[in-house]
């Protein structure tokens, strides 16, 4: 309990001076949040009114001091690099800026490739970079990495929100991978996304083989993990990209709670990534499709969701490393433990499940940091719902006029 009340702080993003024994990567950052006015968190949950950009490097302990799968959160600040994840560099810099440093980092590989990272829904900007650098170090890729992130405020019930910031965020992606596409420099592309990031990969792939009449051949692979995608207007996507398309790997797991829980939101239609592969008519799309897939339903790594599987699993962040060389776990975070019992009492954001899991939640929030810091938004979005959509209701109930009501409130 002690533990859970100690949490992990905020604002990591402020460099500290590197320690001999850490590993580095370096990441460029491509974004449509807005900047933050907090010391050490860059980028917020809010929407820019244009891409931003950013250079950083994340400091990663050695094995010694972790697992492979682990991001491991400092505990307090500063972080110390020898045992925590932490920042030596973060710039703000400019789209000219952005461009040298990626001519100047492809320039360095042997083979000219690109990883480009779109992190899923609920992750906050620091999220996004130490998973993503987890990644990177952890599956030994060697293309050099680019981290897309959208605005997603990084709370459990923000998930309309986070959606719309996908669809906010399509054309900036698309113009990322056109870029790609053009600088000559760049020899391969590969794209990792998670969760709510496959829609906006996937988006923003259909749109830009819609408008260049294909995908270019430099486009290898793409590799989709726990996607919260409709099964069925992912084979749409699919189709409008054309014949020439990457490889495709999707990671799914058949006991994804989080992907169960977007399925009831969605009209119950299946969401891709907790499909059964060996199922029709499932098996004969992905087959006709050439989709290669991963099964991660026995494994057991990752968070108590089962979302997380592809990051944290050593195996499975190796095979996409592996997956990366041959061809050339974004993390949903913040979860508390009050957050999976708003899970189980909401179909998403029903306002009569959400108040019982906030009533449930109350007493986890006093041990649980994560849960203590979403409470209060959750009780707030609750409030405000609540007062945008009765006071019609309630002062018609209220009127004078209405005698056989009147009564009730003098209470």
């Amino acid at each position: 309990m002690l533990c859970a009340c100690a949490g992990r702080p905020t604002g990591v993003l402020e460099p500290v001076t590197a320690n001999a024994s850490a590993s580095q990567v370096e990441m460029l950052v491509a974004t449509t949040r807005a900047k933050a006015n907090t010391r050490g968190e860059m980028f917020s949950g809010e929407r820019a009114r244009a891409p931003n950009y950013a250079d950083i490097t994340v400091s990663i302990p050695s094995a010694k001091a972790r697992k492979v799968g682990d991001v491991a959160w400092p505990r307090r600040l500063p972080p110390n690099p020898a045992t925590d994840f932490a920042t030596l560099k973060a710039e703000e810099i400019d789209r000219r800026a952005a461009e040298q440093w990626l001519s100047n980092h492809v320039h360095k590989t042997s083979d000219g490739s690109v990883l480009v990272f779109i992190h899923g829904f609920n992750n906050q900007f620091d999220d996004a970079v130490f998973r993503f650098a987890q990644i990177v170090h952890d599956s030994g890729a060697h293309s050099v990495p680019v981290l897309a992130t959208w605005p997603s405020r990084g709370k459990l019930l923000d998930y309309g929100y986070d959606r719309e910031s996908t669809n906010y965020t399509r054309n900036a992606v698309e113009n990322l991978f056109q870029y790609l596409a053009r600088d000559p420099q760049v020899k391969e592309v590969s794209i990792l996304a998670h969760s709510m990031g496959n829609w906006l990969a996937l988006e923003s792939l259909r749109q830009m083989a819609i408008r260049n009449g294909g995908l270019p051949a430099k486009f290898k692979n793409v590799m989709l993990a726990a996607p919260d995608v409709d099964v069925d207007v992912f084979g749409s996507q699919i189709a409008d990209m054309g014949r020439q398309r990457p490889r495709f790997t999707l990671f799914g797991s058949r006991d994804d709670r989080a992907l169960a829980v977007s399925r009831r939101i969605w009209g119950n239609v299946p969401r891709l990534g907790a499909i059964n592969p060996d199922q029709s008519p499932y098996r004969e799309t992905l087959e006709a499709n050439k989709i290669t897939v991963i099964d991660l339903t026995k494994l057991k790594e990752g968070d108590s969701l089962h979302h997380t599987k592809f990051a944290e699993s050593p195996e499975i962040v190796q095979l996409i490393g592996k997956r990366l060389s041959d061809g050339q776990t974004l993390t949903d975070s913040r979860l508390g433990l009050g957050d999976d019992i708003v899970v189980a009492t909401t179909g998403a954001a029903q306002t009569v499940g959400t108040a019982a899991g906030l009533v449930i939640s109350a007493p986890v929030a006093i041990v649980d940091q994560n849960t203590r810091q979403n409470f209060g938004h959750y009780a707030q979005t609750l409030v405000v719902s609540g007062s945008e959509s009765k006071p019609q209701v309630a002062r018609s109930r209220c009127d004078p006029a209405r005698q056989t009501e009147a009564k009730n409130c003098d209470r």
